[in-house]
């Protein structure tokens, strides 16, 4: 298996500067030398954390998740306390770097997937849209940075004060108002975005459904397809729903029916192209 953490800026040879992180690990199954050569869809894994940390659950056991489906898998970590553009040029580089290495990992590269959690969400919301934006050519030039689908767990996707997880918003835009707008996902979705699973949890009380049902309408109104699924029951952060992710489990009822997101997500992707192929 290959298991090991790319310098992202040392492997495009960029200055990092004062940004924080920016390293990508890898989960990938080496070739199995008694079957045929396989192609495997890949899923880049970016964590939550408000912009301010980044959260374990969303990390690596979601990797390990989609590894155990076939997929290779990748988790970003990305410079928190750090405004736009750091973040968004980081993601591009994750995926440049994905499809740049595809032979070397077994990798289908036009089948390349990302997930987002809750900022980590917002994230990849810009990857999704803003994949084209001037931070991105001036880092990566001609890079292909936009994904073939994504998928966006309870997410910060809009800018609306009453709507949105404020310290999110404001640790992207750095306070800036004109950054404010222009990150907000919603606002975002063009004819060329890239397609979206969304799923939300209707008691989030961190970050308002609402996130989600905006940014699927805008879908909607953009003729881009997308999948969407609201829980009634569940708290902010659930990632796969795994008992073993939480403290306790005295709220087990309210997780484990969460955790049909990922069959679903599947689902939805294998319609999509998403599987593992004999090349």
């Amino acid at each position: 298996m290959f298991y090991e953490t790319i310098d992202l800026y040392d492997y495009f040879g960029l200055a990092r500067g004062e940004r924080t992180d920016g390293r990508l690990t890898v989960y990938a199954r080496t070739a199995n030398p008694e079957n045929a050569a396989k192609l495997r869809p890949a899923i880049l894994v970016v964590p939550g954390g408000g912009y301010n940390m980044l959260s374990f659950r969303e990390g690596e056991p979601v990797a390990l998740r989609f590894v155990a489906e076939g997929y290779a898998a990748f988790v970003l970590a990305y410079s928190v306390q750090t405004a736009y553009p750091a973040p968004l040029v980081e993601a591009a580089m994750a995926m440049a770097y994905i499809r740049r290495n595809a032979a070397q990992y077994g990798i289908d590269g036009d089948h390349v997937c990302a997930v987002g959690f809750s900022a980590g969400g917002h994230l990849v919301g810009m990857l999704a849209t803003l994949f084209a934006d001037q931070a991105v050519r001036d880092a990566l030039g001609g890079e292909h940075v936009r994904p073939d689908a994504v998928i966006l767990a309870y997410s910060v996707l809009t800018n609306d004060p009453q709507l949105t997880h404020e310290d999110t918003v404001r640790n992207i835009s750095g306070g800036d108002p004109a950054l404010r707008e222009k990150l907000s996902i919603e606002r975002c979705v063009a004819a060329d975005s890239a397609p979206a699973f969304l799923w939300h949890t209707a008691e989030d009380g961190l970050v308002p459904v609402e996130c989600t049902l905006l940014t699927a309408a805008a879908y909607r109104r953009a003729g881009v397809p997308f999948e969407l699924h609201v829980f009634e029951k569940g708290w902010h952060g659930l990632s796969t729903g795994e008992y073993e992710l939480f403290e306790g489990d005295e709220q087990a009822t309210y997780v484990a029916h969460v955790r049909v997101w990922i069959p679903l997500a599947l689902e939805w992707l294998r319609r999509r192209g998403f599987a593992v192929c004999l090349k």
